[in-house]
């Protein structure tokens, strides 16, 4: 069995928890890499022992989700419609449509660069900047916006090539941008002085250093999909059908990025070592959000695949397994948070207030962990059926009726405390909703198509 049967046998075949792994484990590998561009930013940015200067790194990160948001609504669409061309056995149009992916990627961060950099004062005033935070945010920001095709090239372009099954070679390029960001940080914040917005300077050439190698990759013909320059030219139905499936997906990350922003303005009411070690804590918290993404992101086109091939009974046993695989991670994963959260913390600051003010917010935060799995993998699901709306409408509950109303009141009643685990409740409700609507969704499906074939 050659690579790309072995790529099949795993997508339409394999036992559904061997599956999961086989998808699931290297994406995860690859995206603790990721936390690194976040994490390792933190980590030096803490050895300058400015305070504000880490929380601009955290003020600045809805920025960087805004582009991230714009990358999924082309990785998602794309590798939705390329994993169910597959499972319908039409590589020619799968080819076309990993194209059409690099051209929007393209057209998406000019756009996005251009329009951040001209509002870029109001834009860092929105984020919740203070008097002795702006400068440092406004330098942060601006890096980011004006190498935002890497940063999101890097994001899709690894998307679009897990749509096929080559996880391993996305994971390659990740590990790639990440190890070169590492290396660059040092350099770029105390070898030129440069602080945070070297550490930005550092987050752009190693994302660009991740979408170089997946684009050689396909150059060199490791992959099952091929560039052929006729793909190109635009086709406006493909272009359509990822946008379709790609914009409520950017709604999602958009939304988190969105009530980011609350939380944030909420926190200054505490102080900016507040927002410093909530920042921290939350960067900490992407070891454990990458877990639930990893694993959802790997479930995508293995469901893709099977929605293409109708094979419904199959994809409501992948979607087991993965809750059970992702849930049963996490919660080792929230002990650890819990027993170890002042060591963990103390590795990015010397300051005891922000370390309080950390511990504080890694141990509630760490309780959404056995819950989000199971609301991500119903997402992902969703989304590679090229079932958008449905995947939107659990974001919207999640976040604007649910999140952003608790954050409010429960800030209101319960001051800090409040604040911080207005999420966790927020998870626990989305999880039981969503796991209801897809598990009805996927057996309504099978007994149509059991109906139709016994017809």
């Amino acid at each position: 069995m050659d690579r790309s049967d072995k790529r099949i046998y795993t997508l339409s075949s394999e036992k559904p928890v061997v599956a999961v792994l086989k998808t699931g484990v290297p994406l995860v590998l690859g995206m603790f890499v990721m936390v690194f561009y976040n994490l390792v930013d933190t980590f030096f940015i803490g050895k300058l022992n400015d305070d504000y200067q880490m929380a601009a790194v955290n003020l600045g990160y809805p920025v960087m989700m805004i582009m991230i948001a714009v990358g999924n609504m082309v990785g998602t669409g794309g590798s939705s419609v390329i994993a169910r061309f597959l499972g319908a056995g039409d590589t020619d149009k799968a080819e076309h449509t990993l194209c059409m992916g690099y051209v929007l990627t393209l057209v998406n961060s000019l756009a996005l660069g251009a329009a951040g950099l001209l509002f870029l004062q109001p834009l860092v005033s929105v984020l919740g900047a203070a008097e002795n935070t702006f400068g440092y945010t406004a330098d942060y920001v601006s890096v980011l916006l004006a190498g935002g095709f890497f940063l999101m090239g890097n994001y899709t372009f690894g998307q679009l090539m897990r749509a096929e099954g080559s996880v391993k070679y996305s994971m390659i390029g990740m590990m790639t941008g990440a190890v070169a960001n590492i290396v660059l940080d040092p350099i770029f914040i105390f070898g030129l002085s440069m602080g945070v917005k070297g550490a930005a300077v550092a987050t752009v050439f190693g994302n660009a250093a991740g979408s170089a190698v997946m684009v050689f990759l396909y150059i060199i013909r490791k992959t099952i999909l091929k560039f052929h320059a006729v793909n190109f030219r635009p086709d406006f139905g493909l272009i359509m059908e990822i946008y379709r499936v790609g914009i409520p997906a950017s709604l999602e990350t958009a939304f988190s990025a969105a009530t980011f922003v609350v939380l944030n303005n909420l926190a200054v009411d505490y102080g900016e070592l507040a927002v410093a070690g909530m920042g921290i804590s939350q960067k900490v918290m992407s070891f454990g959000s990458y877990i639930y993404q990893g694993f959802a992101a790997g479930l995508q086109p293995l469901m893709g695949y099977n929605c293409g091939a109708k094979n419904f009974d199959r994809m409501l046993k992948l979607l087991k397994a993965n809750v059970l695989v992702t849930g049963a991670v996490e919660i080792v994963v929230m002990v650890i948070f819990g027993i170890f959260a002042p060591v963990i913390i103390g590795r990015f600051t010397i300051n005891p207030v922000v370390i309080r003010y950390g511990c504080r917010v890694l141990r509630a935060n760490m309780f959404i962990l056995p819950f989000v799995g199971a609301t991500s993998s119903s997402r992902a699901t969703f989304q590679s059926m090229g079932k958008p709306l449905y995947a939107l409408g659990i974001t919207i509950v999640r976040q604007g009726v649910l999140y952003i109303p608790l954050l409010l009141l429960m800030n209101t009643l319960f001051d800090f405390y409040g604040l911080i685990w207005a999420q966790p409740v927020t998870e626990l409700i989305t999880m039981i909703g969503a796991l209801v609507l897809m598990t009805g969704f996927l057996k309504s499906a099978r007994n149509n198509v059991q109906d139709l074939q016994a017809g």
